[in-house]
Order: C-alpha cells, then structure tokens, then sequence
C-alpha cells in the first residue's frame, strides 16, 4: 500500500470521526472460557482459539499460550502494523523491519512467595530493527510516531482506569 491509498483509505474515517467524535470511541473486547480440570482459558478471537495456561515459571509445561507473552505479542503487533502506516505515510522507504517487546515480571509475586515481590510486568522494553535507507533522524521520527499512535504502547505508558465486577452466571 503506498501513501495515496492509505490517504485515501484513512480520509472518510477521519472527516467522519471530525464530524462525529463518538463515532471514533471503539470497544475493543475479548473473551475467555475457564472450564474443565486443566488451568487454562479459551479465548476465541478472528485467528481462531488460544488456550492460555500456567507459564513454566507458575508450573505449566509450557505448551500453552502465557498471558504475559500474550500481552507483549499484541504490544509488537500494534507497534509493527502503527509502524509500517506511519512509514506509509512519511513516503519512508522501508525495506523491512522486526519489533521485539520484553517485559520482566517476577514469578515469587504471583506465587506469593513474597509477598513484597511485584505481580504484574515491571519492565517493559520495545526494540525497532528496521532496513531502511533513510537517515537515522527520519528513522528517529518513525519510532517517535510510532510510539505516540500505537494504541497498546500508549494504554501500556498511560494506564486506563482498571475496574472488575462479578456477575452470576445464569446456569
């Protein structure tokens, strides 16, 4: 896709969204499906199911999908799709690029070994490699605009107001 078509693709969202701010408000949404004896959870998206598990560390065997890694996968998808259209945009020649998140999480905290221990991912680090034969002060930019529009790195850097319910299930 070159320039002129994402224009042309972005155009009426964006004349639609100046006109009508609520239109642009989005849900994004998932579900999971905790059931049977195994620990895991099923969560259907448009690629098909992913089970998710214990991660080694919290004593699963590894064959499962972990939410950690879940979660720094969709920060590497939104940073690598934000990318390539930010590089579309710039008319920024971009021969290829690899996005790599890793994220620290201490495993004492989720066990409770520790109760001082952190549960949650503490660090979280984004690497651009990109191939391109712009200069390192347009490539400087791409990541600077890519950070600010990507939707996860900007929910990870600006928390959103975090709240749960419990609601009965009707059985």
């Amino acid at each position: 896709m070159d320039v002129k078509e994402l224009r042309a693709l972005q155009a009426p969202l964006k004349e639609r969204y100046k006109q009508d701010p609520e239109s642009a408000m989005i849900t994004a949404r998932a579900e999971g499906v905790v059931k049977g004896e195994d620990i895991v959870c099923a969560i259907s998206n448009k690629a098909g199911t992913t089970v998710a598990g214990l991660h080694p560390a919290a004593g699963g065997d590894g064959s499962k999908a972990c939410s950690a890694d879940m979660l720094m996968e969709a920060l590497v998808a939104c940073a690598g799709v934000t990318l390539k259209a930010v590089a579309t945009a710039m008319r920024l020649p971009l021969n290829s690029a690899r996005v790599i998140a890793e994220g620290k999480w201490d495993a004492r905290g989720t066990l409770g070994v520790d109760r001082a221990a952190p549960v949650g991912l503490k660090q979280v680090g984004l690497t651009f490699e990109i191939d391109s034969p712009a200069d390192s002060e347009k490539l400087e930019k791409l990541v600077q605009l890519t950070e600010h529009y990507c939707v996860i790195y900007q929910t990870l850097a600006n928390p959103p107001k975090l709240e749960s319910r419990y609601k009965a299930m009707a059985t």
